[in-house]
């Protein structure tokens, strides 16, 4: 008797060890999961018109791409490294060019209710939405003068309809939304207007961009640019590298908008 008892509790033992293990293996995996999958980003890819690039006719050349064709590259390569720079940093995330037909609807619905405003670079140290800006006016000699305002400026996009967001939110669970605005290329030797000399001699590419919560609050917006070589014509390759640099740019900022300052 003693030694069926014995072996009664050591095998009640085991089980419970083998139950416990289990358990804590299974609460750890969805403690991991849920810290992983804290946020959830849904990338919304620029409108086609709002591509600017002074390259294309050198791909071309090279490769016999169409205009279109390297607009497409670049729209959907764009989206694709900020897929890859967002999933590293550990967010879930939405791809609405990761298939074109499944989020067409919703894409179409979106830019309906988007609309575009040129406004100042915010300063990313110490970052503020930018604000609507009131016409600098005055009269001389009669005449009304509009003040030039030299400061860099960017395409910052601005949703007309407040209930869009939340729609996406309830659908896609996704609490954070990256507007890709605008891709500029600008060939080398290109400057600003307010720019002397005789301008860089590396290419630039430039991405406007505005990243909003699921309340519609802006946490960061502005440009995020990468120079490259004046002899690169392959978009895999400028995507692959270049491309990823500004995704890592925009993801990093975000990580830092989501930080709630102390007071």
């Amino acid at each position: 008797m003693k030694t069926k008892n014995l072996i009664l509790v050591l095998t009640f033992n085991v089980i419970s060890i083998f139950c416990i293990g289990q358990s804590t293996t299974v609460g750890a995996s969805k403690n991991n999961r849920e810290a992983v999958a804290a946020h959830k980003v849904m990338l919304i890819p620029f409108e086609s018109r709002l591509y600017m690039s002074e390259i294309d006719q050198n791909i071309n050349a090279e490769t016999k791409l169409t205009a279109k064709e390297i607009k497409y590259k670049f729209r959907d390569g764009l989206n694709e490294q900020l897929f890859k720079a967002f999933k590293i940093n550990k967010f879930n995330v939405v791809d609405l060019m990761d298939d074109t037909t499944k989020y067409r609807k919703d894409l179409d619905g979106i830019y309906q209710y988007l609309t575009y405003e040129f406004q100042k670079i915010p300063n990313q140290e110490n970052y503020q939405a930018p604000k609507k800006e009131k016409d600098q006016k005055k009269i001389e000699k009669g005449q009304l003068n509009v003040e030039s305002n030299s400061d860099a400026r960017f395409m910052n996009a601005k949703i007309t309809n407040a209930k869009v967001v939340p729609l996406l939110y309830g659908k896609y669970k996704t609490d954070l939304f990256v507007f890709i605005n605008q891709l500029d290329i600008k060939a080398s030797g290109s400057k600003g207007p307010a720019e002397l000399g005789e301008g860089n001699g590396n290419r630039k590419i430039t991405v406007h961009y505005t990243v909003y919560t699921y309340d519609a609050k802006e946490i960061n917006s502005g440009v995020a640019e990468e120079e490259f070589e004046a002899t690169l014509n392959n978009p895999k390759k400028i995507i692959d590298k270049y491309f990823f640099k500004i995704a890592t740019i925009i993801v990093q900022r975000v990580n830092k908008g989501l930080v709630v300052p102390t007071k």
